[in-house]
């Protein structure tokens, strides 16, 4: 069973609004910076977003900056994003990762494969 387990994805009309939630069944979740990726089908993985294990720092990519709120809830071991105005290309496979040392741009920078631990991801699709 996977250690994080992502929800809230689903098929929304361009412009509409998801919020999707990464929670950890660990007990030690606030040690870990933790990151959205997605990986589209033709495409790269890209790191979406990244967030420090309390939360005071954060990194967005560019293609969603403005769009898209990272946050963090340690008491519920759960990382949200809020996702604004989407877009087509914001269709893919969203899964969160953890990584114990990484910043949050360090992190959303990564490879999958220097990810301490992720989740096994949930859909989006934009489309009209």
């Amino acid at each position: 069973q996977a250690r994080l387990v992502e929800s809230g994805g689903g098929v929304v009309q361009p412009g509409a609004s998801l919020k999707l939630s990464c929670t950890d069944s660990g007990s030690t979740f606030d040690y870990y910076a933790i990151g959205w990726f997605r990986q589209a089908p033709g495409k790269e993985r890209e790191g979406v977003s990244c967030i420090s294990p309390r939360g005071k720092s954060t990194f967005y990519a560019d293609s969603v900056s403005g769009r898209f709120t990272i946050s963090r809830d340690n008491a519920e071991n759960t990382v949200y994003l809020e996702m604004n105005n989407l877009k087509p290309e914001d269709t893919g496979l969203y899964y969160c990762a953890a990584h114990l040392s990484a910043s949050p741009q360090q992190m959303c920078n990564l490879p999958e494969d220097r990810m301490d631990y992720s989740g096994k991801g949930t859909l989006v699709t934009v489309s009209s």
